[in-house]
């Protein structure tokens, strides 16, 4: 996007250099960008009209959904989507540059739980004794390892990070999977939609989408409505509503504009079934580079 189309105030999960800033940073490279620690407090940024969108991720390719975004977009807050971002992720082992003489013997490696999970067979094989530390972003456990030069310690994360916060990187791409992709959704108070030119061209809607009273065949019934349609749906995931054990809400990306006649009456007849539908609106997809 360009300063011309959009000047907004960003919110995304920090500090600066974490994947998320490389998504929002290239998607908007003019605006004005806010950093915070978590997700949540991305997500009520933008619901308290402290910023006017936030980023925050959604999937990966190798670990699946992130639950907090989820949850948080279901239970907390009244958003929209208005652009989805996807971007190429790359892990490495980095050090301070103190330790890089030392770096086979560090005593602790630190990152967020998903990193550190995409990279589980290089962690479990080459330091399988070593503790494994959480963090809130790849960059916050980047900018831990560069303020403690005396310990031998690693963070997992990407290029960015290391040289912002001056470490070393010692073993480059340690994920265990080589297609290693993130989506990113871009949140707004209003439904409303990035520019499309830019955009890979799909369509796609986010239903949130919780079933009737217990009965059989209601997910079937569920799926129905979108199946004689001819609505493609590129993923359905269930989610717990916090309400008992076998509890569910179910989440589902439709390949079709909201606008749609075939949308209109699809929300229709799920209305008529009973069903409780919270859309997150229609939005575009858009490839990020990492290259800011």
């Amino acid at each position: 996007m360009t300063k011309q189309q959009w000047e907004n105030r960003i919110a995304y999960l920090g500090p600066e250099a974490s994947f998320t800033y490389l998504a929002t940073k290239a998607t908007f490279p003019n605006e004005w960008l806010v950093p915070c620690a978590t997700i949540p407090e991305c997500i009520e940024a933008v619901a308290e009209g402290k910023v006017d969108l936030a980023v925050v991720p959604l999937e990966n390719a190798l670990e699946g959904s992130v639950p907090l975004t989820l949850d948080y977009l279901f239970h907390e807050a009244t958003l929209y989507v208005t652009g989805e971002l996807l971007l190429k992720i790359q892990q490495h082992l980095m050090v301070n540059k103190a330790q890089k003489d030392h770096w086979q013997s560090i005593k602790g490696v630190y990152s967020h739980p998903h990193a550190l999970a995409q990279c589980h067979k290089y962690l479990f094989y080459r330091f399988s004794h070593v503790p494994l530390h959480q963090t809130t972003s790849t960059a916050a456990a980047a900018k831990f390892v560069s303020e403690n030069p005396q310990e031998c310690i690693a963070a997992v994360g990407n290029a960015a990070a290391a040289e912002k916060y001056g470490l070393e990187i010692v073993e480059s791409n340690i994920h265990d999977f080589h297609f290693n992709h993130t989506r990113f959704f871009v949140l707004s108070k209003q439904n409303k939609r990035l520019p499309q030119e830019l955009s890979d061209g799909q369509a796609k809607t986010t239903c949130m989408i919780t079933l009737p009273t217990d009965r059989s065949g209601a997910l079937h019934q569920v799926l129905s409505v979108f199946a004689w349609r001819q609505l493609n749906l590129s993923k359905i995931e269930s989610r717990p509503l916090k309400t008992g054990l076998g509890d569910y809400f179910f989440m589902v990306d439709v390949l079709a504009d909201e606008k749609e006649p075939m949308m209109r009456g699809a929300m229709e007849e799920l209305a008529a079934l009973g069903c409780k539908v919270k859309s997150l609106g229609t939005y575009f997809t858009y490839v990020t580079s990492d290259k800011v």
